[in-house]
């Protein structure tokens, strides 16, 4: 897969969502995995089997990882690990976030 040199937030949400997934695909390679995240009302995401961050485009609200909630806005960063619960709650209308996958996938026991 060519990585294209720019990427806008824009052009994604405005892509079709590959029946069954959540979030858009800007590139995958062998290394990393980048999405666009945009939520309606509810997040319904589950834990994923890679580590993972959430560059925030737009929007604020709520993430919650485990048992710990932070609050969020744009320009933040935020860290998931591999099978770790977490998910955008209270968040407001027109959030969206690029997500990275990066690591070796570890097993969903």
């Amino acid at each position: 897969m060519t990585i294209p040199t720019r990427l806008t937030a824009a052009e994604l949400a405005s892509a079709p969502l590959t029946p069954g997934r959540l979030s858009r695909l800007a590139f995958d390679t062998a290394d990393i995995e980048l999405r666009h995240y945009a939520p309606q009302r509810e997040d319904k995401q589950v834990a994923h089997d890679r580590d993972e961050l959430y560059f925030v485009i737009a929007g604020r609200g709520v993430f919650q990882r485990a048992d710990e909630r932070v609050a969020f806005g744009p320009g933040d960063v935020l860290y998931a690990a591999a099978g770790e619960a977490h998910r955008f709650v209270e968040f407001s209308e027109g959030f969206s976030t690029w997500v990275l996958f990066y690591g070796p996938r570890k097993s969903q026991d």
